[in-house]
């Protein structure tokens, strides 16, 4: 009985050949059908054209992940149509590549820009914050006055006795902020990218530390959090944490607050109401 898996992978490497630009790549000659022929995705990818020849024919056996990474990037592939290729050859997905962030897309923006009674920003596998609504800059912070660097939520927690003295129940916060840090950057594949800063703030903070040996893992981040406003007083607001659909190295973080009160004043401040921000 034929393997289905690795059929369709055939069928699939076939169409993605046929799409690619023969004179585009540097490849001459005339051709009866359209897109690369096999020994030139073989050659691209550094692999036999006989290995090669066998996986269009649905033959030879699953293919390793270097000779399917080597593939996707013969035949130019996005990276959702490397991980159905993944999904075809090997059951799984491939393992996560992490790449650095500098700031988000447009489209994401204005999914934040929507949450005017509510603080939100989007946070990378390092907890770097790379986008934040008007609400986040009139409740916590003004991200856009820091360097790129110093936006980090960690670097807040733990390194800034200010903002520390803003926490109502730091501890608690803390636990949940480490526990959910190291779930996420080994999820997103980030796990060496984050060795300098767990070393950076191991050194600096004592209580990052303690809880970094601990170990503990938070698969999802929410809860409620007490802050000091110097407009709003003492306000609670409940934060939960979603991945960024596609984006394994991106999360929204959304703080609603308890009080729908507050949550109108907030609305008011964003909206530059003055009358309804100090009802």
């Amino acid at each position: 009985m034929p393997d289905t898996g690795l059929t369709s992978l055939a069928a699939f490497l076939k169409d993605r050949r046929s799409r690619l630009d023969p004179a585009a790549l540097g490849f001459a000659g005339r051709r009866r059908t359209p897109g690369l022929r096999r020994e030139e995705v073989a050659q691209r990818a550094n692999i036999s054209t006989t290995w090669y020849t066998w996986l269009e024919q649905g033959r030879g056996g699953a293919p390793s992940a270097d000779v399917l990474n080597r593939i996707a990037k013969a035949l130019m592939l996005t990276e959702p149509e490397r991980e159905h290729m993944y999904m075809l050859a090997l059951g799984r997905l491939p393992e996560v590549r992490y790449t650095s962030v500098e700031g988000i897309a447009p489209r994401l923006q204005r999914v934040l820009d929507l949450f005017e009674s509510g603080p939100a920003m989007i946070k990378t596998a390092t907890w770097q914050i790379v986008g934040w609504n008007r609400a986040a800059t009139l409740v916590l912070t003004d991200y856009s006055k820091l360097p790129p660097n110093e936006r980090n939520i960690l670097r807040f927690l733990f390194c800034d006795p200010e903002r520390r003295k803003k926490q109502h129940d730091w501890e608690g916060l803390a636990r949940v902020v480490v526990g959910s840090f190291r779930a996420h950057a080994i999820r997103a594949g980030a796990a060496s990218e984050v060795g300098e800063m767990v070393e950076e703030l191991s050194r600096v903070s004592p209580e990052f530390a303690a809880l970094w040996r601990e170990n503990e893992v938070i698969a999802d981040m929410q809860g409620v959090k007490t802050i000091r406003h110097p407009i709003l007083g003492e306000i609670q607001l409940e934060y939960s944490s979603f991945g960024v659909d596609g984006r394994s190295d991106l999360d929204m973080i959304v703080y609603n607050p308890v009080e729908q009160a507050i949550a109108e004043r907030i609305r008011a401040m964003v909206r530059g109401d003055s009358a309804l921000q100090a009802a």
